[in-house]
């Protein structure tokens, strides 16, 4: 079995590390004797909508969302049908305000790629520090650090989870998006190294959207789980 890993714009959205998650699932597939490529398409490249399994969307700062937003709305249509056909889009910090119909800033306002129904609203208060939530469609509790002034004005798809320590992306005890295989959270610095389940989740679904159903063999956990005990044993409520 293969997957290639689509990386957009590594060199301006790699905020807190990002490239971590890369490295995980990268990690996770390769220890099962799958292959795994990650393309890196900087700006101006036009990503393969149809090799690619698994589309990541990393954070920047407001000026590198810009630059990268601009050019990925020459490919709106071809990102819109390919999470309609149920293909892995995993976006996460500023990736997610991406997904949207527009975000704001204190100079403006600034049309998104529009698949999910929201909006991107700015805040004065920069929320920052550890979050914790409880996903439902993982069945277990996700760990991750926000630092972010957007808050996400919106309700019309599944949350990633429920916030249980942390602001989170809505400011309503919500954090993240599920829509098909479209995966979006504030959270990052990076995620998936800390939360092998929601890693596993993204590697099973890109897999079986070109192989039928498949089962991932265990891995040894013992340092990511010894990273996700830490942050719920200290922030969890």
């Amino acid at each position: 079995m293969k997957i290639q890993i689509a990386h957009i714009c590594p060199e301006l959205l790699n905020l807190y590390g990002d490239r971590g998650n890369i490295a995980s699932l990268l990690y996770r597939t390769q220890k099962r004797g799958i292959e795994c490529e990650v393309r890196e398409y900087s700006l101006g490249e036009v990503p393969d909508f149809e090799k690619s399994d698994i589309i990541f969307i990393g954070g920047g700062a407001d000026k590198e969302q810009l630059m990268v937003c601009s050019e990925l709305l020459n490919y709106k249509k071809e990102f819109k049908a390919y999470v309609e056909k149920g293909k892995v889009l995993v976006a996460l910090c500023g990736g997610f305000e991406l997904m949207g119909k527009y975000f704001k800033t204190p100079d403006g306002q600034f049309p998104c790629l529009d698949i999910l129904d929201f909006y991107t609203e700015y805040e004065k208060e920069r929320h920052i520090g550890n979050v914790i939530i409880e996903s439902d469609i993982l069945k277990t509790k996700i760990v991750g650090f926000e630092n972010h002034s957007g808050k996400i004005i919106g309700d019309n798809f599944t949350p990633l989870g429920r916030v249980i320590s942390g602001y989170g992306s809505y400011g309503n005890g919500y954090e993240g998006a599920i829509y098909k295989n479209l995966i979006a959270s504030y959270l990052h610095g990076p995620l998936l190294p800390k939360n092998p389940t929601l890693c596993d989740y993204i590697i099973k679904k890109a897999l079986e959207n070109k192989y039928g159903e498949v089962s991932l063999e265990a891995l040894d956990d013992t340092f990511e789980n010894a990273a996700h005990s830490y942050i719920l044993n200290k922030f969890g409520k």
